[in-house]
């Protein structure tokens, strides 16, 4: 349990340094676009629910995972700056990965509303080639 809180620990101070650093450097797009991940994760997995390309079992793991993210009731309470959407992050991030593997990331693009070099990045994430140009 301790490596766990620690492990963490080490990814929000991670993410946080990273929204800092990319607006104390004047990338304040990237900035607002990485602290901007959970809400256009939620209208990606929106419209994937509603696509009739992705297969059934995954669209009910879509719908799983947006309730876990709209919920009030979390792993960490959303009231703590900055670590309260972590769980959700992480939910999302799996999800997507299936998503991905069992749609393609053509669908997945299809969806996406952020910039496409942030898609870029969760595809690689997902070890998943990224979209075509």
């Amino acid at each position: 349990m301790r490596a766990l809180l620690i492990a963490a620990g080490v990814a929000v101070a991670t993410w946080i340094a990273a929204v800092a650093a990319l607006y104390v450097f004047g990338r304040r797009t990237a900035a607002r676009e990485l602290a901007g991940l959970l809400p256009n994760l939620v209208i990606l997995f929106k419209g994937l629910i509603r696509d009739p390309r992705v297969p059934r079992r995954t669209k009910i793991l879509l719908g799983v995972a947006a309730l876990w993210v709209v919920s009030p009731i979390d792993l960490v309470p959303e009231f703590l700056p900055v670590i309260g959407p972590l769980d959700d992050a992480v939910m999302a991030a799996l999800v997507l990965r299936h998503v991905v593997k069992r749609a393609g990331p053509g669908v997945v693009a299809d969806h996406w509303r952020g910039a496409p070099g942030t898609l870029d990045v969760l595809m690689r994430a997902a070890r998943v080639k990224p979209r075509d140009g």
